[in-house]
This record gives C-alpha cells, sequence and structure tokens, in this order.
C-alpha cells in the first residue's frame, strides 16, 4: 500500500499514535507497542491477506513520514535517532541519513558512560525495561520518575559521559 494512502487514513494515524507517549518537545517520546530485536517500535499499518506480517513497518519511518510527508526519505536513506533510544518517536530527534551516517554515530558513542547506547541490557532490554515501569506508574504524573528509573537502572556505576562534539 502506498505511504500516501495508509498517511491520510485517520484510523491508521488514530491507532499509530495511540502507541506514542508524548512528553515535552525535547524528552524523547516512548513507543509503547510491539518491538523489534532492535528495539524500533514495530507497527502494523494495514492487514494483508496471507499469513506474514506483510503490512507491519518500523513505528519511527511511519512517524517521520507522518511528520514529514509520504516522500519525504528518498530511497538509501534512512531515519536516524539522534537520541540513540530506538524506540523513540519524537520527530525532533530524527535525522534523515545514510546507514553509514547512522552506523558512525553509534560507533562514536557506544562507549560513552551512561549513553543509551552502553546500558547493560542491551536496546531491547532498555526498551522493555523503559514501556514496564510506562505500564506500571500509577498516575501520569509518576510517569517521568519510572522512566527516569527504568533508564537508570541499566547504568549501575551511576557514571556519564557526555559526547565531546
Amino acid at each position: 500500500m502506498p505511504w500516501a494512502v495508509l498517511l491520510a487514513d485517520g484510523e491508521t494515524v488514530a491507532r499509530y499514535r495511540a502507541h506514542v507517549l508524548r512528553r515535552g518537545p525535547d524528552e524523547c517520546w516512548w513507543w509503547t507497542g510491539g518491538l523489534t530485536d532492535t528495539a524500533h517500535g514495530t507497527f502494523r499499518a494495514v492487514s494483508l491477506p496471507g499469513r506474514t506480517r506483510r503490512g507491519t513497518v518500523p513505528a519511527h519511518l511511519f512517524g517521520y513520514r507522518l511528520a514529514n510527508g509520504p516522500d519525504a526519505l528518498p530511497p538509501g536513506l534512512v531515519v536516524r535517532h539522534t537520541c540513540d533510544e530506538p524506540p523513540c518517536q519524537n520527530p525532533a530527534h530524527w535525522l534523515a541519513g545514510t546507514r553509514g551516517d547512522n552506523n558512525r554515530d553509534a560507533a562514536s558513542r557506544r562507549r560513552l558512560a551512561g549513553h543509551a547506547l552502553a546500558d547493560v541490557r542491551g536496546a531491547v532490554g532498555r526498551a522493555r525495561a523503559v514501556q514496564a515501569a510506562i505500564a506500571a506508574a500509577a498516575r501520569p504524573e509518576d510517569l517521568d520518575a519510572a522512566i527516569a528509573a527504568a533508564l537508570a537502572a541499566g547504568n549501575p556505576s551511576g557514571a556519564h559521559q557526555d559526547a565531546l562534539f
């Protein structure tokens, strides 16, 4: 199904948005739906006939095109997460680039103490911990503390190192 058709369908867009925990403009917006083994959100944009998961797309790819238009991502480019949180759905955290750009980003930051890419649980363990914290938060005002605790649990040393540039 063409992107323009999917993005114009109000029901599909509403289902996508129902899985996004929107927070402040500079904060990660967490995906609360299914995850891939690399911690990226997975979204069943359309049900197509057959026994496979045809019609399932990466959530951030759907969101990027929703925010920027159906033809916003030229062939050969990927959506990079500047926050290094694969389930993040905040359009302000996305940047188009090549797969090589994305790999260089990760290589330059994965060894920074306290960074998302250095989480001892791995990306999917980190994402699942945040999803569990969101689900367990008793009240909306408890969400930020619950998410912060889930993120901190992946950095037992408590050390933090910012990127040099």
